[in-house]
C-alpha cells in the first residue's frame, strides 16, 4: 500500500501532466502543489512511485509521466467525478431537449459528448432485446395489406409491410390490435414470443393465415433489430494529440472502424456504472495507448444500452466520467418522457 503522501504525489503527477502535456519534476512538484515537504522528499517518493511502476521516465526527460497503472490508481482512489456546472446542465438539457426522435437523440448525444470531452464519442442505439413494448400499431393500406408499426419504450419505432393471405376486415384488425396490445405492451421484447403465440386460435379460420403472417413479422422485426447498432463521432479530435500516440494514430483509426471492437470497449448494457478501461486494459492492441470512459443509458433506471468516449491515456478523467455519467442521464430522461 502506497502511503497518503505519496498518493498525493502521484495525483499531482498525473493532474500536471495531464494539464501541461510535459514531464514533471520533483520542482515543479513542490512548486505548484502544497505537499508540505522537500523537493528531496517528493524525490524519494517518485523514485519509489518508479520502482513499483506507477510513474515512468521517458527518454532522458529529468520529469516522470504516469504509466497505465498510475492512471489505474488516479481513477480508482484519488479522482472524484468532477460534477458539471449548472450552465453545462442547461446546455446539455436544452442541446438533447430539442431532439425530435431517437436517430435524432442518439446524433445529437455523439456530437454533445465530442465536445464536452474533445474525444471520440461512441454512442449505441438501445438494443430492442433490452426493451419494452410501448405499443403496436396496425394499420389498413389496402384490403390484403397492412403496416405493422412497433414502438419501444426507448423510442425506437420500427415500421414493417405486412403482405396478408387474404383481404383482413376493419373490425378483425381492430381486433387483432386490441388483443396483441394487451398481451404485450410493458413487456420485454424477449418474452413477446411466447405471449401470442396462441393468438391465432382466438380468431376465425379464415383470419387465422393473416394472424399467423403479422406475427411472424413481428418476430422478423426482432431478429432483424437484434444487430447492435453504433454511432460515432470527433474523430478528428484525436488529431490533436498526435504525440500522445508512440507510433501512429492509424492503430486507433483502425480499431475505431470495427464495430465489433467498439461493442466490446463498452462493455455490457446491464452494467449501468461508469466503467473506465486504461492502456492495455484494452484487449484490442491498437488500443492499448488510449482510455474508453463509458456508462449505461436507460428509461426507468435500468441501462438498454451504452455510450462513452475514447481517449488517450492522458486525459482528465474526472470530467470526462462527470460528462460521461451527465449525458447519459440526460439521455435517459429524455427516453422516459419520449
Amino acid at each position: 500500500m502506497l502511503s497518503e503522501r505519496r498518493l498525493q504525489v502521484l495525483r499531482a503527477i498525473v493532474q500536471d501532466y495531464v494539464g501541461t502535456e510535459e514531464p514533471v519534476g520533483s520542482k515543479a512538484l513542490t512548486e505548484r502543489h502544497n505537499l508540505g515537504v522537500s523537493p528531496a522528499t517528493v524525490r524519494n517518493d517518485m523514485a519509489a512511485l518508479e520502482d513499483e511502476g506507477y510513474i515512468a521516465q521517458p527518454h532522458t526527460s529529468a520529469g516522470r509521466i504516469p504509466t497505465d497503472k498510475g492512471y489505474r490508481l488516479f481513477v480508482d482512489k484519488l479522482a472524484g467525478v468532477k460534477p458539471m456546472t449548472a450552465p453545462e446542465r442547461r446546455a446539455i438539457q436544452n442541446f438533447l431537449g430539442g431532439a425530435v426522435d431517437l436517430d435524432d437523440v442518439v446524433a445529437r448525444t455523439v456530437r454533445l459528448l465530442a465536445q464536452l470531452t474533445r474525444q471520440v464519442a461512441v454512442v449505441q442505439y438501445p438494443s430492442l432485446t433490452r426493451s419494452t413494448v410501448r405499443h403496436v400499431e396496425l394499420l389498413s393500406l389496402a384490403p390484403a395489406r397492412l403496416m405493422l408499426v412497433l414502438i419501444t419504450d426507448t423510442g425506437r419505432v420500427e415500421q414493417r409491410l405486412v403482405d396478408c393471405p387474404a383481404p383482413f376486415g376493419e373490425s378483425s384488425l381492430a381486433d387483432l390490435r386490441a388483443r396483441l396490445n394487451s398481451r404485450v405492451a410493458g413487456r420485454r421484447f424477449a418474452d413477446v414470443p411466447g405471449l401470442v403465440e396462441d393468438l391465432p386460435e382466438a380468431f376465425e379460420a379464415e383470419d387465422r393465415g393473416t394472424v399467423s403472417t403479422v406475427l411472424s413479422t413481428l418476430m422478423e422485426t426482432l431478429v432483424e433489430e437484434n444487430e447492435e447498432r453504433l454511432v460515432i463521432g470527433g474523430t478528428a479530435n484525436l488529431t490533436r494529440f498526435g504525440h500522445d500516440f508512440p507510433l501512429t494514430i492509424r492503430p486507433v483509426l483502425e480499431a475505431l472502424e470495427e464495430q465489433v471492437v467498439l461493442l466490446k470497449l463498452l462493455g455490457e448494457a446491464k452494467d449501468p456504472g461508469v466503467t473506465v478501461r486504461i492502456g492495455h486494459e484494452n484487449a484490442h492492441e491498437g488500443l492499448n495507448s488510449t482510455s474508453v470512459v463509458s456508462v449505461g443509458y436507460g428509461s426507468g433506471g435500468e441501462a438498454v444500452a451504452k455510450l462513452g468516449v475514447v481517449g488517450p491515456t492522458r486525459m482528465d478523467y474526472p470530467g470526462t466520467m462527470g460528462a460521461v455519467r451527465a449525458v447519459a442521464r440526460y439521455v435517459g430522461q429524455i427516453l422516459a418522457e419520449s
